[in-house]
């Protein structure tokens, strides 16, 4: 079980006027009262899409005061940027949303110029909201836009210091919006929960196993889908739901984690230990929110004779093996492979880069966030995506991962076939908010494909 689940994460009468005059007064003084109480209406249906959603920054002042100190609910932490024009800080909002309203409260050091921008993939942006004549304070800016990212992004400080936000709050009405095709099939259908979260499995194996061979396995509990495509979930700590194709017991198996509370969801799909199924699992809740996550749609059309090969094709040479150590039924993690481990042909593998920045630690322990990097998750990450000796505001900028070797190319892999890029590749690479980890209340149903 990652380390996610250790911390864990949300909107009188009036009388007949005696003359035109009085009437023209009584008509004008109703439609003012109008249109000052329709803002607030409106506002009063906006949700807090932001806050406890990954977080990330341009830059940061030190680690004192890091992007995720904006959107955390705290008035008394603050993101600070490096003193420098521009700077931005982007909250990623886990699924397509309309943006209605942002509000910023700034620090002494605000911005005189700033856009606010929304985006889809993080790289391309729009801006819904520009001023180059800002005065700091708390800002409640109206917007319409609608993005999975929404930043941020300064052009000119008042002051001599950084940018510096106690709150970077972004609202909507929620709901996200419906997944571009129909690989999640129809909702309508998904009964009530009498417990925590309804659970339906659903069969993406392009026609490889019929419904009577896809199984699921939860709480003792073994059924496939032809006999049971749902399941009531109750409130639970630390669980597994695991699944088999082709018999109950099949080598072919994989499966999702979480933990259930009474009103609240937290899970993920994992690559920790290893690739056995290609999984994706889509979490609905009761206030809209609505977030997929697992491996993408086009991982899930292909054979999975071409995933193995694709994955031999994209790794380097070392990493070649954990294709056909296990096959045809896993992938294994290079910290479970011999030649990772101590005596085999690569167990010097991050030996001089871990040293570079005072790490003594053994390869496999990198790969698996062991030892004494248990207890240290920015550094793991950063040696798993080879960033750890770079300033600490690019530690945390995904498009700086994996760039040279040595590197966690398995976990690389499943992160570039993964939807939005998010998956578990290590034990720690929730950090930065790149997990498949996702985390809401009032849940009321969970979508598990699976496929071949």
């Amino acid at each position: 079980m990652q380390t996610s689940f250790n911390a864990l994460t949300r909107r009188p009468a009036a009388y007949v006027a005696r003359s035109r005059t009085a009437l023209i007064l009584v008509i004008a003084l109703l439609a003012a009262c109008f249109v000052a109480l329709t803002p607030s209406l409106a506002r009063a249906d906006d949700q807090l899409l932001s806050q406890g959603r990954p977080a990330n920054a341009s830059s940061t002042e030190n680690a004192s005061f890091p992007a995720t100190a904006a959107v955390d609910g705290n008035p008394g932490t603050r993101w600070s940027s490096a003193f420098a024009d521009p700077q931005w800080l982007q909250v990623d909002l886990g699924s397509a949303q309309r943006i209605s309203r942002v509000t910023l409260t700034w620090e002494a050091a605000y911005a005189k110029a700033y856009q606010i921008q929304t985006s889809t993939d993080a790289a391309n942006w729009t801006t819904v909201y520009s001023t180059t004549t800002a005065t700091g304070g708390t800002q409640n800016l109206t917007v319409t836009g609608s993005g999975r990212y929404v930043r941020i992004y300064g052009t000119a400080r008042a002051t001599q210091y950084g940018y510096s936000l106690w709150e970077f709050q972004v609202y909507g009405p929620g709901g996200g919006t419906t997944p571009p095709d129909d690989f999640w099939g129809s909702t309508s259908d998904i009964p009530p929960a009498q417990n925590a979260v309804e659970v339906k499995i659903l069969n993406r194996t392009n026609g490889k196993y019929p419904d009577s061979q896809v199984y699921w396995s939860f709480n003792g509990q073994t059924h496939s889908i032809a006999e049971q495509p749902y399941l009531d979930m109750p409130a639970n700590s630390a669980g597994r739901m695991y699944f088999y194709l082709g018999s109950p017991n099949s080598p072919y198996y994989d499966f999702i984690e979480f933990t259930v509370g009474s009103n609240v969801f937290n899970g993920n799909t994992t690559r920790v230990d290893a690739f056995g199924l290609k999984l994706a699992m889509r979490l609905h809740a009761k206030d809209g929110y609505d977030v997929e996550v697992g491996e993408n749609r086009q991982t899930f059309a292909e054979d999975r004779a071409t995933t193995f090969q694709r994955f031999t094709d994209a790794v380097p040479s070392q990493f070649k093996v954990l294709a056909q150590t296990q096959a045809p039924y896993r992938i294994i993690a290079p910290g479970s492979d011999p030649s990772f481990r101590a005596g085999g042909a690569n167990a010097t593998y991050f030996t001089s880069y871990a040293q570079s920045v005072g790490v003594n630690a053994a390869t496999s322990d990198i790969f698996g966030c062991a030892a004494s990097l248990a207890s240290n998750p920015d550094m793991c990450a950063a040696l798993n995506r080879h960033v750890a000796t770079l300033p600490a505001s690019q530690q945390a900028d995904p498009s700086q991962y994996y760039k040279a070797a040595p590197a966690n190319y398995y976990a690389k892999f499943w992160h570039d076939n993964a939807i939005n890029t998010l998956a578990y590749g290590f034990p720690y690479d929730d950090v930065a908010g790149q997990s498949s980890f996702i985390s809401h209340s009032n849940p009321q149903w969970l979508l598990v494909a699976v496929g071949w």
